[in-house]
């Protein structure tokens, strides 16, 4: 079969591996959709050298074409959409219901193959069937919207009423934006340096979108901020930028050497929360079930649809910002 491969750190090819054959409780899906994403970049840079070659590809979905000898939950034919995530069900964290957190956390196009590929292999327990009526080739959302939840799940104190945050409006700053309109924030500010992204915040319902936070009018605070860039001069801006007995979320996926500075004595004194938001967990199937309830325009959400032989280019366009979600459809 056809797949793209991360050879090296800065080298990245279509080619052709081995089909993939299924374990006793995996499947096969035939892959209809591939989101590309910011991880997907960080393995390019090599921050996860040891897993290197891999297939990438952890936001996918498809149709199922082969099924292990004990599987009975999916038969092939049906549409699915896959949580990447891999846990060993062991450690501390995952016996304590963080498989998010585990010890050996592995997921399939990070450090196993993924779906950016003609086929992809995925245990049985990842797959969730998809509704008649959602295109499969849409539901490639499905997985970043799952981290979204997650991240609102870590928001879960939320009072009705807050004025809401956001550094970024990508694909992830966006989600936010959805389900923080819908969890009843009196007021959902966006920011971006990007023009045609803050032109699709607004398009969304955004309350203010500017480029600095210091356009809008607030000295008191946001009592939540969100970070969706994993940029140390966002990530700094936005610790400041939350008021009194308010909670920051790093939700955006910063790379290993980014720091910032925090103040103990404000966070002491004004009692602010600085928590973060690790991928997936315990969040897939309602994703699903917010994405069949139509909580996102894909039409919106999606910017290009690119064939598979063309992931390289792919990549590039979304290293430089273009567009919105970018998906390969094998």
């Amino acid at each position: 079969m056809r797949a793209a491969l991360i050879e090296a750190p800065g080298k990245v090819t279509v080619t052709t591996v081995p089909d993939p054959a299924p374990g006793p409780r995996e499947v096969v899906v035939d892959v209809a959709a591939c989101g590309l994403c910011g991880t997907d970049l960080h393995i390019l840079r090599g921050e996860f050298a040891p897993t290197l070659p891999v297939v990438p590809g952890h936001e996918f979905a498809g149709v199922v074409v082969e099924v292990g000898r004990d599987v009975t939950e999916v038969s092939a034919g049906d549409a699915v959409a896959v949580d990447p995530s891999l846990y060993c069900h062991e450690c501390r964290s995952c016996r304590a219901g963080r498989g998010n957190l585990c010890d050996r956390w592995n997921a399939i196009g990070v450090s196993v193959p993924g779906g950016a590929a003609e086929f992809a292999v995925a245990p049985v327990a990842n797959c969730v069937r998809l509704p008649d009526h959602v295109d499969v080739r849409d539901a490639a959302l499905i997985e970043p919207l799952a981290c979204a939840v997650r991240g609102y799940d870590v928001l879960s104190r939320s009072p009705l009423g807050a004025n809401v945050l956001i550094y970024g409006s990508g694909t992830m700053g966006l989600m936010m934006l959805e389900l923080a309109k819908r969890t009843g924030a009196a007021s959902v500010d966006i920011l971006d340096i990007n023009p045609e992204r803050l032109a699709t915040a607004r398009t969304l319902g955004v309350s203010r979108a500017a480029a600095r936070a210091d356009e809008f009018d607030r000295p008191e605070g946001w009592e939540f901020v969100v970070d969706a860039t994993g940029n140390a001069a966002a990530i700094q801006d936005g610790l400041g930028r939350v008021a009194k007995g308010g909670t920051f979320l790093q939700f955006g996926v910063a790379d290993y050497a980014t720091t910032a500075t925090i103040e103990p004595y404000r966070i002491y004194n004004q009692e602010i929360t600085i928590t973060g938001s690790m991928a997936v967990l315990h969040s897939f199937e309602r994703a699903t079930a917010l994405f069949a309830s139509g909580v996102l325009d894909p039409s919106v959400f999606i910017s290009d649809r690119i064939p598979l032989e063309e992931y390289p280019r792919a990549l590039d366009r979304f290293a430089a910002g273009r567009g919105r979600k970018i998906v390969v459809e094998p």
